[in-house]
């Protein structure tokens, strides 16, 4: 059992002074409320539901760091769906739905207050019997956020995320990728009077550019129900229902007695959540399991490689094109190669390294968040 509220230390490793992070999420001992935390960092805010959309909160939930190389501690509540926003050089705008819903910062909706601020996050749980964190690189890459979690015991956990110049490396591998393949990815990069705001996940982007990405992964989906087709593709669920194999007929890939998989497009890849790798009617959480896996093996490009997945070779994930090179850019700027960078990064082999960028400990002491990338390390 986790002790009932947690320690936040929030470091400006940052050159400016002005540095504001938000908690927000659903606490778990107040019936899944919604909760901010407010500008001391240590009272919860638990906001009522509004009469109208879009309307302000009612009090200030702008916690300030301080001057570059300090700390700001947060003590928080259980939280689910956690998330702890930074935002550089200016506050951000949340605004509240009749629920209350909260309307967080966008990345893909042009209107939106925050839009041209430059802003992150990095996602957590903490509940009764652990925390869970991990940096996002889901929805977009911005400014550098780095995590150690320290356990009761004093052990640590460490994601060393991008350094300082992290977005400036992204953006111009994308913008040199899409010179060599002519995809798209330069659409990926958001600049503001010629300064990179962040850079989009290619799901993202997609939903900003609908005939982005169009047929991208046309030529791979077609070779791997080709190979399928004489040989079966084995996808160890890593659940109760162990090693599952499917066989393709007439462009479907299929379980038997579980489900099957149309062809998907570029977009369900990406998103790993449409077409054929929308949740299933039926045993919905096998096909989940597999979902998950066959949607790995998309995004990294490694379902012609290796018949049996997850793949647990990381060195053969991205070897190939079409792949994500989105998700293969933001891995390799990463000081330790980890990060979430698209749905099911958290897929891996039994015993195989971890992508995703995650910490997790049942006795959590203090989880120390990092912005800025000044010192970031391995």
């Amino acid at each position: 059992m986790t002790n009932s509220t947690l320690n936040l230390a929030l470091q400006n490793e940052s050159s400016t002074s002005t540095v504001y992070a938000y908690v927000t999420g659903q606490a778990l001992d107040n019936n899944n409320a919604l909760v901010i935390m407010q500008a001391d960092g240590k009272t919860p805010y638990y906001p009522s539901s509004p009469s109208s959309t879009g309307q302000a909160l009612a009090v200030n939930c702008a916690i300030p760091l301080g001057a570059p190389g300090t700390t700001a501690v947060v003590t928080i509540p259980r939280i689910a769906g956690g998330r702890i926003w930074f935002c550089l050089n200016d506050t951000l705008t949340f605004l509240l739905n009749p629920g209350p819903g909260l309307v967080e910062p966008s990345v893909s909706n042009q209107s939106d207050p925050n839009y041209l601020k430059t802003w992150g996050f990095c996602e957590f749980t903490f509940n009764d019997s652990q925390l869970y964190a991990n940096i996002s690189y889901v929805d977009f890459v911005s400014i550098p956020i780095s995590m150690t979690l320290t356990n009761t015991s004093g052990a640590s956990q460490h994601v060393a995320g991008i350094p300082q110049n992290g977005l400036a490396t992204i953006s111009n591998a994308l913008i040199a990728q899409n010179k060599s393949d002519g995809a798209g990815w330069d659409q990926l990069v958001v600049s503001n009077n010629g300064s990179v705001l962040r850079a989009l996940s290619p799901n993202t982007g997609h939903v900003l550019n609908n005939n982005l990405f169009a047929g991208y992964y046309d030529s791979y989906v077609n070779a791997v129900y080709s190979q399928y087709t004489s040989t079966p593709l084995s996808v160890d669920t890593q659940a109760q229902w162990g090693v599952v194999q499917g066989t393709v007929s007439n462009n479907v890939l299929t379980f038997p007695n579980v489900g099957s998989f149309a062809k998907p497009a570029a977009a369900d890849i990406f998103s790993c959540s449409t077409g054929p790798f929308a949740a299933s009617a039926t045993n919905t959480a096998e096909m989940g399991a597999i979902t998950a896996r066959l949607a790995a093996g998309f995004n990294r490009s490694t379902l012609l490689i290796d018949a049996s997945q997850p793949s647990n070779d990381v060195s053969s994930f991205y070897s190939t094109s079409p792949t994500n090179f989105y998700s293969k850019i933001c891995h390799a700027a990463n000081l330790d190669q980890r990060g979430y960078a698209f749905p099911y990064d958290d897929v891996q082999a039994n015993g195989g390294a971890d992508q995703s960028g995650a910490v997790y400990d049942g006795s959590p002491q203090v989880l120390t968040v990092a912005v800025g990338g000044i010192g970031a390390h391995t």
